[in-house]
Parts: structure tokens; sequence; C-alpha cells
């Protein structure tokens, strides 16, 4: 009897017949699955690393942050570091509280920065003198979420530029 004539008496095929052994793992043994959520997991925690890490601060400080983002302005101006940095401190303390003030190179050619708190946010600003007549002030500006606030940033630049015009 051929096979097709066994299928149509029987009613059921051979292979229906016969025991078909399966080559899925039973439910104690799932060995591939524990590997492969190990090796997700190291990729998400990778991940993660890289997007919140760490960044640098204008006063040579870190903290934790979403690197690779823009959140500083430089602005120059034609005054001495002494009249800028007072102009500094004082849009620094009309908008909110100085939390630090330090001389990161003390000396002919020092480097003067604040550290301060402005509407909740992370402000550093740092003066140094570029040339004898040319003054440097970078402004930095973070949230409490490591994100950078630009507008605060860009507010607090043209606040020093107003107070320099007016002296």
């Amino acid at each position: 009897m051929s096979k097709r004539d066994q299928r149509l008496e029987g009613g059921a095929s051979l292979r229906a017949m016969q025991k078909v052994e399966s080559e899925l793992d039973d439910l104690g043994e799932c060995g591939c699955i524990v590997t492969m959520k190990t090796k997700m997991l190291v990729v998400l925690l990778g991940g993660l690393v890289l997007v919140a890490g760490c960044v640098s601060t204008v006063n040579e400080r870190h903290t934790a942050a979403v690197p690779f983002v823009k959140d500083k302005f430089e602005g120059r101006y034609q005054r001495s570091p002494d009249q800028v940095y007072a102009a500094a401190v004082e849009a620094i303390k009309f908008n909110g509280a100085i939390a630090r003030e330090s001389i990161l190179n003390p000396g002919a050619n020092q480097v003067r920065t604040i550290e301060a708190k402005v509407n909740g946010r992370s402000v550093w600003v740092r003066v140094e003198a570029v040339d004898p007549s040319v003054t440097s002030v970078v402004v930095q500006v973070r949230t409490g979420g490591g994100g950078s606030d630009l507008e605060l940033t860009q507010e607090l630049q043209k606040q020093i530029a107003i107070k320099l015009a007016t002296r």
C-alpha cells in the first residue's frame, strides 16, 4: 500500500502517528533566555552611562549631566577682569544666590569663578583676562536633571553686558 493510500484510508497521515520530538527547551531549562537577558541588561546599562555621564564645568570641577549638549556661552569685553567680575557678581545676585566664589590661578593671570543657583538651575561663571585689555566671561547653566538651559545662559550673559555698559 502506498503512503497516499494509507493517508486516505486512516484519515490521518503517518506523520501525525509518529511522535515528533521538539527541539525547544523545557520550562526549567531556559538557558538561552538567561544569557539573552543578561546581554540586554549590559547593553542598557552601557547606554545609560553614555547618556547620563559627567561633564566638566567652567570652574574645573565635574557634575553629573547629559554630555554632548551645548550649555555655555562666552562673551569678551574690553574691560578689566575686576570690572567684569563685579558685573557678573551683581547679575548673579540679582537673579539668585551665590554658593561659592573661587580663584583658580592666583597671581598675575588669575581666573575667578562663581558657582550659584538661579531659578533652581546650577550656574557657573568664569572670568579671565585674554590679554591686558580684553576679558573673557563664560556662563554655563545646567538644570537639575542635567540638561542645559540656553535661555538662562544667554539672559545672564546679556545682564553682565548691560551692567558693564552702565558703568
